[in-house]
């Protein structure tokens, strides 16, 4: 049977690289859970079985039930009816009902509200398999960010109200943030917010480009503050799809078409304020937008192994000059690429989000179960900190990575397959359509950059590095470990430069900048996956056609070998023309650029 978590061996290698023993504690608290909860793991082992057998259900119910519908639903799309209710693809709410009995809809909702209470890791691992089946199915499976910001900033009163229904599938939702005048700047958020003589809130106004704007749970970044611009004047609420909220439009998209994206208009709409005032942007939604990054990094992943998979597969059957076209050595190198960026894009969104559940699981520690000892909770307060200063760096690199790499591979997949992959007979197109918004939707690569560069310039990323080079390694990789120093030294220097010129020249190269520093944390990843304690053997094919099995920890030597040879000449440049000081695109754009050209 085909299941998409037991076909992908390097899925199955992180699942026990990683040390998702003391990921289980912490999401557990000690396991203090299993007295009260039914579901609730007793231990390190029994939470990682959970783990692991539902991602194998929901691998087995992505391969069998929803990637064969997929194309079916890209061709249908969503129906916008008369009375303005929105009606799914018909394999849209087929496979929303199959989720909902396999109980995956509360993925990191807490026990109490019937959630399965997993690390944001599993649910990377989740987010991946079903965006490979379907990436227009994850931008409603992947919104499950939005019961986590219920649940963390809430009431206790709105929580009971909306999480177990989250959780058992019965309601969706939606993230309502952007405007027609507010797009990347939210900010500009107009929406208005008001309150009657008792108090009560009502919203009044219009939203554009709200992924599942038909859902049954709408959260709202509107201006509650009118007399007050800019993010201050702005809080977040919460209300019920009704009689007063209008979908006016669906959009007509180039890709995800199981995913409606609506325009919606709030008359005088009854809601209820979501932790406190003028917290709406700085606190929540910011909060909000990180977790669904992290979403849009795994449905590029998903992307990206799906087209890859097409291109593979292709590749092997299609013969030309008498060969199969992997044997030319253009097409060959290609797919080693497209591999081997794969493996480097998810070892990247991985460790995010491992160090994002360390950073939750402080959080739990300093803000909600403050230690008694104050020694400890200093202790905890600092690493709390650390992680918060980490995940805010590496959040934005992982959506700018994995959203570009997923943009590459699926472009890369149609040229393997050259005439034909661009025709509608084979996925690639499809998925190369379904990519294209990764690196648009929340938040821009640009503004990634922008997110990131910060992180890498305040020292952030270097102090990762150091501790990512205090780690053990095996011999093997000691070679590349002295690679990645001199990468480092070279990245340290390139700051340094950079911060000499100001803020203007940070954003000019800080791309660049950040290029470097992710070729850095991957190289490091990779020399760790290579010197693993894991004892696996996969499958792969051979040159004479035969099958044959290799150890996992041999193939991630190589993997590690080729990505920091490939890399380290890609640093240097990047690094020669961070400290050129060319600043032509300030000093020479109109004459660059020439006049503008109306038709």
């Amino acid at each position: 049977m085909p299941n998409f978590y037991k076909d992908n061996d390097d899925i199955r290698f992180l699942f026990k690289h990683i040390d998702l023993a003391n990921l289980a504690k912490w999401q557990e608290e000690d396991f203090k859970f299993t007295a009260e909860f039914d579901t609730a793991p007793a231990n390190a082992q029994e939470a990682i079985v959970n783990y692991d057998m539902v991602l194998n259900s929901l691998g087995q119910l992505s391969a069998e039930f929803i990637a064969p519908r997929s194309e079916s639903v890209d061709r249908e799309g969503n129906t916008l009816n008369e009375d303005g209710s929105v009606s799914y693809a018909k394999g849209i709410a087929e496979a929303l009902d199959k989720m909902a009995k396999a109980q995956v809809m509360g993925f990191t909702l807490p026990h109490r509200f019937g959630g399965l209470n997993f690390p944001n890791l599993i649910y990377s691992m989740a987010i991946e398999m079903v965006s490979r089946a379907d990436a227009s199915l994850m931008n409603i499976f992947g919104l499950q960010g939005i019961a986590e910001t219920i649940n963390a900033f809430a009431s206790e009163e709105i929580k009971q109200q909306y999480l177990h229904d989250f959780s058992s599938g019965k309601i969706t939702g939606a993230m309502v943030l952007t405007e027609p005048d507010a797009g990347s700047d939210l900010q500009a958020v107009n929406l208005k917010a008001f309150q009657d003589a008792a108090g009560n809130w009502f919203l009044h106004g219009v939203k554009r480009f709200i992924t599942n704007g038909c859902g049954e749970c709408l959260l709202v970044l509107a201006r509650s503050e009118p007399d007050r611009s800019g993010g201050l004047g702005l809080s977040l609420f919460v209300c019920d799809r009704g009689p007063t909220v209008h979908i006016r439009r669906l959009e007509d998209k180039l890709g995800i078409h199981g995913s409606p994206t609506c325009e919606i208009y709030f008359d005088n709409t009854p809601c209820e304020l979501i932790g406190e005032r003028q917290r709406g942007l700085v606190t929540y939604v910011m909060s909000l937008m990180n977790g669904a990054r992290i979403g849009i990094a795994g449905q590029s992943m998903g992307i990206a192994e799906a087209t890859y998979a097409v291109a593979r597969d292709y590749a092997k059957s299609r013969k030309q000059f008498g060969v199969a076209i992997e044997k030319l050595p253009a097409v060959r190198d290609m797919l080693i690429d497209m591999k081997i960026s794969l493996e480097a894009g998810r070892a990247l969104l991985y460790e995010t989000s491992r160090l994002v559940d360390m950073e939750i699981g402080y959080t739990k520690i300093v803000e909600f179960n403050p230690l008694e000892d104050k020694d400890k909770l200093k202790e905890a307060k600092n690493e709390l900190r650390k992680y918060k200063r980490i995940a805010a760096m590496l959040t934005p690199m992982s959506k700018y990575y994995c959203s570009e790499m997923s943009n590459t591979v699926a472009y890369d997949s149609i040229q393997v397959l050259g005439g034909s992959g661009f025709m509608r007979d084979y996925a690639c197109e499809r998925h190369a359509r379904d990519a294209r918004i990764t690196t648009i939707y929340e938040g821009t690569s640009q503004l990634q950059v922008v997110a990131a560069v910060r992180g890498v310039c305040s020292g952030t990323a270097e102090k990762l590095l150091a501790e990512y080079d205090a780690l053990q390694y095996d011999d093997s990789v000691k070679a590349l470990i002295e690679e990645l120093r001199l990468g480092t030294k070279i990245m340290t220097e390139s700051v340094a430069f950079i911060k000499e010129q100001g803020n203007e020249y940070m954003d000019l190269y800080g791309r660049a900048i950040v290029d470097i520093a992710i070729d850095l944390i991957i190289g490091y990843l990779f020399c760790g996956q290579a010197s693993t304690k894991v004892d696996m053997q996969v499958a792969v094919d051979s040159d004479n056609g035969n099958g044959q099995t290799v150890s996992m920890k041999q193939r991630k030597l190589k993997v590690a070998r080729r990505f920091v040879t490939k890399a380290m000449p890609r640093i240097t440049s990047l690094a020669q023309l961070i400290q050129s000081g060319n600043k032509s695109t300030f000093n020479e754009f109109s004459e660059l650029v020439g006049p503008v050209i109306s038709e």
